[in-house]
């Protein structure tokens, strides 16, 4: 049975080197569990601060009860474009808005720094992100020649 979670019992956070564990393991859980793993997800767990922060992007850490409960990072792309990446909520408390939580504080970063778009790769796996990314106004579109993640068959993006 899962448990309630009380909105204000979760705080979303900017990542510090602490979180790095947590960001790794949170996100590991879902790409190995739906087979979707591969060398460009393991250096951007691996090393955050080097392929996300350092890039000018921003990760976004939620934790209740002190602990690490979910996570999602924003990666800059070309002039006016961002990336939403690395969206993970532990399974114990998935279903109670934290993943919508994540990702409305990445749109909000990404608005403030003049963003006009948010991209995004997926798959046809994690229905229930692709759910979320709906409900939030992401539009499907055409799978870039290159998109950067050989598992990834989905292409949606927002218009800010």
């Amino acid at each position: 049975m899962k448990k309630t979670i009380e909105a204000e019992s979760i705080v979303i956070l900017t990542y510090k080197d602490p979180h790095a564990a947590a960001f790794n393991r949170l996100n590991r859980a879902w790409l190995e569990e739906h087979a979707l793993l591969e060398d460009g997800d393991r250096k951007q767990l691996e090393q955050p601060r080097e392929s996300i922060l350092a890039k000018g992007g921003e990760i976004f850490i939620a934790v209740m009860d002190n602990e690490v409960v979910g996570c999602c990072a924003v990666i800059p792309h070309e002039a006016g474009v961002v990336e939403l990446a690395k969206l993970a909520v532990d399974a114990r408390v998935q279903g109670h808005g934290i993943g919508q939580r994540l990702t409305e504080t990445a749109l909000a970063w990404a608005r403030r720094r003049g963003a006009q778009k948010v991209i995004l790769l997926s798959s046809t796996k994690l229905q229930a992100a692709l759910r979320l990314y709906e409900r939030l106004g992401f539009q499907y579109g055409p799978l870039p020649a290159a998109p950067g993640y050989q598992t990834a068959d989905i292409y949606m993006e927002l218009s800010l």
